[in-house]
């Protein structure tokens, strides 16, 4: 049982510009010196390991140094995927707003990826990138003196969703055939010591952005859909060692079209990972303790609300972020709150709106407003 409220964040964080410049080379298929890059990319998790320890996160990370993208870099990994022109789902309320969606594109503050596309039989094929990242965060852990770590990997629903598909010959099907390479990297991720994070931004997100044409009654219908599929790929993780986060979309936009938590609330309890990893922070999802204060939750739920926003450059009271903290611990109790942060700093390399030096020192917050809610829980 935990005598404090413990820290964690969401997975990634800003990449350092040596990095940037070989990983996106490398994505897109230009000559690299590849020694350069494993090198450059174990240092890089060294460095990030040993500053979250340095910086008061207890359930660290490697950073998703070597990925190009949380849900993208599958590519890279498992066969059926090819690069293309599919046309890409806009989130809704930037079509609503098109003065503001405009002003994004002139700032450059939109994402540039290459755009895999679903163009055959998907089979988890190169298992080298996956072993050596397993290995890179226990050497980086073992050298900064970190016990406990996590590893993100995506939900079946956002891989579907970055990743059309031109080959299943349904949905389902698609989302079922990408269940089963995914639980090759669930697995080994559980294996080699790690807890599992599977990012599923696909049950919140995914409302206003793949299914913008539905309603939310047949979003609701899909989402279950959603999480049958992931709990079967979960089906050999312990609950325990399984986080799962839900995410609205980590822009700085009008989510005027958002999902209310009430509505996703109980599919998300349904799912298998025992930690959920919600927003909290930002503007439009720090009231979302109440929808969860309504809902039936089990008693092996744990929660890390994101009590830090990461799509803006303020840095957030420590006062505030225990505030936070404290809300939920009343509605699960102190020992059920892990500390975290609303999303990633790095989502995408290159990309995010939140300078380092600022994100680290968000991270700092994190740590100081734990310390006093921990000062007035126990």
């Amino acid at each position: 049982m935990s005598d404090r409220i413990r820290t964690t964040h969401v997975g990634s964080l800003p990449r350092p510009a040596d990095l940037l410049a070989l990983i996106n080379a490398s994505d897109r298929g230009e000559p690299v010196d590849e020694a350069a890059l494993a090198a450059t990319v174990e240092s890089a998790v060294h460095d990030q390991v040993r500053l979250q320890a340095e910086t008061g996160i207890d359930i660290v990370s490697d950073g998703e140094m070597s990925k190009i993208g949380y849900a993208t870099y599958i590519r890279h990994r498992m066969s059926g995927f090819e690069i293309g022109d599919a046309p890409r789902a806009t989130p809704a309320d930037l079509d609503a707003y098109p003065d503001y969606k405009e002003q994004l594109h002139r700032s450059g503050a939109t994402v540039a990826y290459l755009r895999p596309i679903c163009r055959g039989p998907i089979e988890y094929e190169n298992f080298e990138p996956l072993e050596t990242d397993l290995a890179t965060l226990r050497s980086a852990m073992d050298a900064a003196g970190v016990e406990t770590a996590f590893m993100n990997a995506p939900s079946p629903g956002i891989t579907a969703l970055f990743q059309p598909n031109e080959y299943y010959p349904d949905e389902d099907t698609y989302l079922n055939a990408i269940a089963d390479a995914l639980k090759v990297e669930y697995d080994r991720i559980i294996a080699a010591g790690f807890d599992l994070q599977v990012d599923s931004p696909d049950l919140g997100m995914g409302r206003h952005n793949k299914y913008k044409a539905l309603s939310d009654e047949e979003f609701l219908v899909r989402a279950e859909v959603l999480v049958e599929v992931l709990n079967h790929a979960l089906r050999d993780v312990p609950a325990d060692r399984a986080r799962i986060h839900l995410c609205w979309g980590n822009y700085e936009g009008p989510h005027t079209f958002d999902i209310a938590v009430e509505k996703v609330a109980d599919l998300v309890l349904r799912a298998k990972p025992a930690t959920i990893l919600c927003e909290a922070a930002n503007p439009r999802h720090g009231h979302d303790w109440a929808g969860w204060a309504a809902a039936k939750i089990p008693d092996d739920k744990v929660f890390a609300p994101g009590v830090i926003d990461t799509t803006t450059n303020f840095v957030e009271h420590p006062g505030l972020v225990a505030e936070r903290i404290l809300r939920y611990t009343d509605i699960v109790g102190r020992e059920r709150v892990i500390a975290s942060t609303d999303c990633g700093f790095g989502t995408f390399a290159g990309w995010g709106g939140v300078v380092p030096e600022l994100a680290w020192e968000k991270l700092r917050s994190l740590r100081d407003g734990a310390a006093i809610a921990t000062e007035k829980l126990w």
